[in-house]
């Protein structure tokens, strides 16, 4: 697509809108601002603002306590609370040329905004991202951090675990000139949840590239329970099919073994009153392969993550799997051709 880039002259400083979507984030709020105002980019170059939807703790409070001590920050209200609702209102409230998102789960190195604007300006690229490195604070949230940045937990998703700078399918978080997100007509409002990916679906689509480039590094703070990453992975693949039912060609084969293994399940279960033997197949297949995975993961991280890895590797993809099938009895089934599902295995940036 002709996203209208700007050529950008060595002495002419991009003006960089941060846009951050919050909903009950005082445990990370303030460390993600500070480390924003810790970046090496020019304060006078940079707007922060923070869209609240209807926080129920101390989070606006937090965010309110940094504009009075004079820091560049604009709190606007989302009373819809969802993330893309909250982009677009950023959006449209932005000064910059350049949007950032960023997410108030996360921390941001003091090189992380230069870089983004560099590789969006350099590499006529549409959208740019890096490396989530995942950031886990206790027994279960490390192990979770090492499941979600290996490619047995997540599959292609390069931006968990990617070296190479190259173009990809979707970025983590992502930075954009703002007149290539206008011309999508931002967000889409329906996608509550993989509203990212769906964005990113259409800029493709549009003739956009999306860059990954390993050099952009942030550190994001995984879920802290099993609970909460299989509500998390659950809710991933329920909206995955409504992207699906937007978009079919949007399909990736990371996105649909989970679906397929968790199939396998229940097909095993129904087999068991006939052929225990056959009944056991795809459960030995994948705990063999999991036990594998499991004992590299844990000689690289720490063998102490052993017992719980499995569980993990586990508790993610039969989450992913259930909700991706609650998603088909929600929204309906995806109109998928034959020549979508071959090309889910094709590399197509």
């Amino acid at each position: 697509m002709e996203n209208g880039n700007k050529k950008i002259k060595s002495d002419d400083t991009p003006y960089v809108s941060i846009v951050i979507p919050m909903r009950n984030e005082e445990e990370h709020i303030q460390n993600c601002i500070d480390s924003i105002f810790k970046n090496d980019y020019p304060n006078d170059k940079l707007e922060v603002l923070v869209i609240d939807g209807s926080s129920e703790d101390n989070s606006k409070k937090m965010v309110e306590k940094s504009i009075s001590n004079g820091r560049k920050i604009r709190l606007f209200d989302n009373p819809r609370k969802i993330v893309p609702t909250a982009m677009n209102i950023g959006i449209r409230e932005a000064r910059g040329d350049i949007i950032i998102r960023m997410d108030a789960h996360a921390l941001y190195p003091e090189k992380y905004i230069a870089r983004c604007v560099q590789q969006l300006t350099a590499n006529k690229a549409d959208n740019v991202g890096g490396v989530q490195e995942a950031v886990g604070t206790n027994y279960i949230s490390k192990a979770i951090a090492i499941a979600t940045t290996n490619p047995f937990g997540v599959g292609d998703a390069l931006y968990r675990y990617g070296r190479e700078e190259q173009w990809v399918d979707t970025v983590f978080l992502g930075a954009w000139y703002k007149t290539t997100i206008e011309k999508l007509g931002g967000f889409n409002e329906e996608m509550v949840v993989n509203q990212d990916y769906e964005f990113n679906y259409r800029l493709r689509k549009a003739g956009g590239r999306i860059l990954f480039s390993p050099e952009i590094r942030s550190h994001y703070f995984v879920r802290g329970s099993l609970t909460a990453l299989m509500k998390q992975y659950f809710r991933y693949g329920c909206w995955r099919v409504k992207t699906l039912l937007l978009h079919p060609g949007s399909l990736r084969w990371r996105q649909i073994t989970s679906p397929l293994f968790v199939l396998g399940l229940l097909l095993s279960l129904l087999l068991l009153p006939f052929s225990w033997k056959m009944a056991l197949i795809i459960p030995v297949l994948y705990g063999v392969f999991n036990f594998v995975v499991t004992v590299n993961a844990s000689r690289k991280n720490g063998i102490r993550y052993f017992p719980i890895l499995p569980v993990i590797f586990f508790t993610i993809h039969v989450s992913w799997g259930l909700g991706f099938w609650v998603g088909i009895a929600r929204f309906g089934v995806p109109k998928l051709s034959f020549r979508n599902i071959v090309n889910a295995f094709k590399n197509q940036y």
